[in-house]
């Protein structure tokens, strides 16, 4: 078995008091939403037994990350993070307000459940990739991975608490107060969000708008090859495992026969095994990689749920999400830490948002139709078809590696300034830049590897378009070709190219011959104004 070294400890992060006290009130806000979500999905099954409707509660939460994870992505990289999480609570306390305000005059309905969780989905949408953006901001970057792995046993704290605590209280007030203390759970989170000493983001004439920088999200993606990799296994993962998590409360109502109490026993189970999990990763991560640790968390999820499928005696039920909350923060961590590896600060936001993405669109598409196999087919059965193909999929899977993420991603800063004639407005574009190559022959079939390689990096740095041309007169002579949609663009590309893409360019001027450097030429569109010849 193959040895990896062994890493620092998981709790290193809490020695910054920054992240320290965000964790905390985070841990404490958390359990709060658990507490919320416990009430909302327990009261779902008192309005409606059916498997549709109790399904449509998961759906519901999720579905706004799905459709705007994206866009709050763009707006975590272009506005002040603080101010923009501050709002957000601000929203999240105003939906546990309402519903506290609703269930104490008993008038929640199905949908005004569903209409309130959809708002709170779309908090959560907005907050997501902030929230996770934040993290280099608060650690160093040795330390972004420990961090990451912190934030998820954080939730997993929250969650051995807050579904527990949410059941007796259900039982024992009511679900008016049981939401009232998640309204008091926000206060924290907004304090120590008050408190944090966040310098102000400095004023950037390359700063960037809402639409371009949402566009140049999308190339970073598109052309993003590990990444499409960490999508692709996460989207088939948790579109089998989301099973579960919509049949849990009736899994626990129907066939273990339990109450509001015993679910939010079972929910805090879950955390009580990611507490455990989160404990012993540091050790599992010395003796399996990324892909070991994938392969078991499949297979132990389906397993769980197999189990449950036999409606087994409640003792053992809690053992079996014991091994789900283990088996899910493995999951959970290794795809965020895979993806946090692979990405620049200057794009983190967006792309961790495209992730946030794809986990909660398999969520809710999986919700959805375990939800109708469960109305059709039955829980148990759903359950067992589930397992299976998730068991099946994370074998067939396991031949497609996560990236290591190893490449150093810090901006290189060894693009000379382009020179100009006159200075350059910055919405003037697009912007054609032509580099003028000489490649022996013997050298040609290496060197359009290399810059094959090469295109990738231009591409998620901003290029919309690529090519390589060769002088019909000259073979020798190769130019490469690429274009952006304008000169404040061109200029911020120039910032965004890493030490990583840094290296790749080396290595593709290896093969260049002549006593200077490659020749490079930026072409303008021509400004309007000179397009037409000027009356007499």
């Amino acid at each position: 078995m193959t040895k990896y070294p062994k890493p620092a400890s998981s709790f290193a992060p809490l020695r910054y008091p920054v992240f320290a006290v965000i964790w905390g009130a985070t841990v404490l806000g958390n359990t709060g939403s658990f507490m919320r979500d416990v009430a909302s999905s327990w009261l779902v099954t008192d309005l409606s037994a059916s498997p549709a409707a109790v399904s449509m509660i998961q759906a519901a939460a999720t579905l706004p990350i799905f459709l705007l994870a994206i866009p709050a992505g763009v707006l975590s990289d272009v506005l002040d993070r603080r101010k923009f999480l501050i709002g957000i609570q601000l929203l999240l306390a105003c939906v546990s307000t309402a519903l506290m305000i609703l269930s104490y005059y008993d008038m929640l309905t199905i949908n005004l459940l569903v209409g309130l969780t959809f708002l709170g989905g779309i908090g959560a949408a907005l907050m997501g990739p902030t929230w996770q953006a934040i993290v280099p901001e608060l650690v160093p970057r040795t330390e972004v991975k420990s961090a990451v792995a912190l934030n998820s046993l954080g939730i997993n704290i929250a969650r051995s608490i807050g579904p527990a605590a949410g059941g007796i209280l259900l039982a024992a007030v009511g679900a008016a107060l049981t939401y009232s203390a998640d309204v008091i759970s926000y206060v924290f989170i907004i304090a120590a969000l008050l408190w944090w000493p966040r310098p102000k983001d400095a004023d950037d004439a390359l700063s960037e708008k809402f639409f371009g920088a949402f566009r140049a999200g999308l190339r970073y993606t598109m052309a993003s090859r590990p990444l499409h990799i960490v999508l692709l296994r996460a989207a088939i993962f948790f579109a089998f495992a989301s099973a579960i998590w919509a049949l849990l409360p009736l899994v626990a109502r129907n066939l273990l026969g339990g109450d509001a109490t015993f679910y939010g026993v079972l929910l805090g189970a879950v955390g009580a095994g990611a507490i455990v999990g989160a404990l012993v990763m540091p050790g599992l991560r010395a003796r399996f990689d990324a892909d070991g640790l994938l392969l078991g968390a499949a297979i132990i999820t389906a397993c769980v749920m197999a189990g449950l499928a036999a409606a087994p005696p409640n003792a053992v039920a809690l053992a079996l999400l014991l091994l789900l909350g283990a088996a899910w923060i493995t999951a959970l961590t290794t795809f965020n830490g895979a993806a946090q590896a692979i990405l620049p600060n200057w794009v983190r936001g967006r792309t961790l948002a495209v992730y946030l993405t794809v986990f909660n669109g398999a969520m809710t598409a999986g919700s959805l139709a375990w939800g109708a196999v469960a109305q059709e087919l039955g829980i148990p059965t759903a359950l067992l078809i589930a397992a299976a193909g998730l068991a099946i999929v994370a074998i067939l899977l396991h031949r497609v590696k996560l990236p290591s993420g190893e490449a150093d991603l810090i901006a290189s800063n060894h693009w000379p300034e382009p020179l100009v004639a006159e200075p350059v407005a910055h919405d003037r574009g697009p912007v054609l830049i032509l580099i003028e190559y000489n490649v022996a022959k013997e050298h040609r079939a290496a060197f359009l590897h290399a810059l094959e390689r090469l295109s990738q990096e231009r591409r998620k740095d901003g290029a919309y378009g690529w090519g390589a041309t060769e002088d019909s007169a000259d073979p020798q002579k190769i130019v490469e070709w690429f274009m952006v949609e304008s000169w404040a663009e061109h200029l911020r590309q120039h910032k965004r190219v890493s030490n990583a893409d840094a290296d790749l360019q080396n290595e593709t001027l290896r093969y260049h011959t002549g006593p200077d450097r490659p020749v490079v030429r930026h072409f303008l569109t021509i400004d309007r104004r000179h397009r037409r010849p000027a009356k007499s």
